[in-house]
């Protein structure tokens, strides 16, 4: 229940993220998936339809992507998406998107392997 002269329900949460952790990692995601900073804009500003001096801001870490933005940055970015899925202290998600992700590349290769094994069976039977 809320006091009367109050309006708002605090409690303190344990393991919280800071916004300016929350800053540095968007930064250093993107800065690590996209490369220099010129890179990284242009990139981020096709993902997302932020103006260059709002992406720009991101890159360097002074601010961090709000709601909108952060959902079409982990659209696009495997490694921002890994980022938020730490912070937010859900690692095994992860872990499971990347493990489907392998077992569908696994069955593209064994699947092009399979055609040349039976391309190069046909040629010895000629």
């Amino acid at each position: 229940m809320l006091h009367k002269k109050g309006k708002s329900f605090h409690r303190e949460c344990e393991g919280r993220v800071s916004a300016s952790e929350y800053r540095r990692a968007i930064s250093s995601a993107l800065s690590q998936e996209l490369g220099g900073a010129g890179q990284a804009a242009k990139a981020t500003m096709r993902w997302t339809g932020a103006s260059e001096r709002t992406v720009k801001n991101w890159i360097s870490g002074s601010y961090a992507p709000t709601a909108e933005y952060l959902i079409e940055l982990m659209r696009h970015s495997d490694t921002v998406l890994a980022v938020v899925l730490e912070l937010a202290g859900r690692n095994e998600a992860m872990t499971t998107e990347r493990l489907r992700r392998v077992r569908e590349e696994l069955a593209d290769v064994l699947g092009t392997l399979d055609a040349i094994c039976v391309a190069e069976d046909d040629q010895t039977v000629k």
